[in-house]
């Protein structure tokens, strides 16, 4: 077959690229919230066992090995215009979870009241799902090294990577220097580097499918420097963004991040492999429509009140999705004073108080005993 700037009629890889992702993103919020339900587990039992030894933490490892890697091929199949949104889903899943394990008695006109917003969220995610799916790029073009080549050496590439470092170096400078630990420079740094993450790993992923697809792309040097840089992006990233968590808010930080993220991918996906070269004005303006409202649907359930405690977001590095994000570690969980757990709120709605944690205590220091407690029995005051 001749990959030579050929352009593939992509409606079915668009597809496959599409329910790779959404399966990807949904198995990985699965996978935290199993992960989460061992840690919580055998946290209120006796054991003294680490967590790797379970069955179920390491059920929810194979989920997310299996879901990174659904994610990792997805790219291969679709354009990043369309994958790179999609990150929203793990959002809608996560949030999902935390209602289903929510162990909360409210009444419906009170629930209503208080989750009104993130169920209204809900609705824009799909919604907006929806729309930059179906308005998104709808031509892929095989990634042979030949290609990729062309592209990385046109000049709309490297002027956008010219800027992208000067806008990055500026950042940096403010940052370590002036000490301007505001949200908007952190996560603009994680952007910079993530829309090179993007480009990297969809380049990787369209070589390693033409592979195993029987055109050998892994003995050309593009790859390795692809792969090199992939990697390092990714890694630098993770360490920005577990920078932002710990000083700002992170239900604010998971909201900002995947909308700078996005639009950046977005971006990258534009200028390096001209998504958006053969779509019209219609088009274009329906996938902007489809993306505004992901963000605003985000936004939503991402600012839930702190109160409920339903999104308790975490940093994990998603090598597949190019970027670093923001999962749902799940409701918060405490374990009941019967010594079972209560996968829920931090308050337990039927009146007990929630058994503490298990602590290891030092022995208190021996004082001096009576003779009757040397025997084993308290000192009893007699009349």
């Amino acid at each position: 077959m001749d990959y030579n700037g050929a352009e593939i009629g992509s409606y079915t890889d668009n597809l496959i690229g599409t329910l790779l992702a959404i399966f990807g993103n949904v198995l990985v919020s699965i996978s935290l919230t199993v992960q989460k339900y061992s840690h919580v587990k055998l946290a209120g039992t006796k054991e003294h066992r680490s967590f790797y030894r379970t069955k179920t933490w390491w059920s929810g490892f194979i989920f997310t090995c299996l879901g990174e890697l659904a994610n990792f091929v997805s790219y291969a199949f679709a354009p990043l215009a369309i994958v790179a949104p999609l990150n929203a889903v793990s959002v809608l899943t996560s949030s999902i979870l935390g209602f289903i394990f929510l162990r909360e008695r409210l009444k419906p006109k009170d629930f209503a009241k208080q989750y009104g917003l993130v169920f209204l969220g809900y609705i824009l995610v799909i919604g907006g799902a929806y729309l930059l799916v179906s308005f998104g790029p709808n031509s892929h073009e095989k990634l042979i090294a030949a290609n990729i080549v062309k592209h990385l050496v046109g000049w709309p590439v490297l002027l956008y990577l010219l800027l992208e470092i000067i806008t990055f170096c500026l950042l940096l400078y403010f940052y370590k220097r002036r000490k301007a630990n505001y949200l908007v420079i952190i996560l603009l740094l994680v952007a910079l580097l993530g829309s090179v993450t993007v480009l990297t790993v969809k380049a990787v992923s369209g070589m390693l499918v033409l592979t195993i697809e029987g055109t050998m792309q892994l003995n050309y040097p593009i790859f390795s420097v692809m792969f090199v840089c992939m990697v390092a992006s990714a890694i630098f990233q993770a360490g920005f963004l577990s920078q932002a968590c710990k000083l700002h808010d992170s239900s604010l930080v998971a909201s900002v991040n995947y909308i700078f993220s996005t639009f950046f991918a977005v971006l990258a996906g534009a200028v390096f492999y001209l998504e958006f070269s053969n779509e019209d004005i219609l088009h274009i303006c329906m996938f902007l429509l489809g993306s505004a409202v992901c963000f605003l649907g985000v936004f939503l359930i991402t600012k839930t009140k702190k109160k409920a405690r339903i999104f308790e977001p975490c940093v994990t590095l998603n090598m597949s999705n190019g970027v670093p994000t923001i999962h749902d570690k799940g409701p918060v969980i405490q374990p009941d004073y019967s010594g079972s757990f209560s996968y829920g709120t931090l308050v337990n709605n039927n009146g007990v108080a929630p058994a503490p944690l298990p602590v290891h205590l030092e022995t208190p220091p021996l004082g001096p005993r009576t003779s009757d407690a040397s025997q084993g029995h308290p000192a009893i005051k007699r009349d």
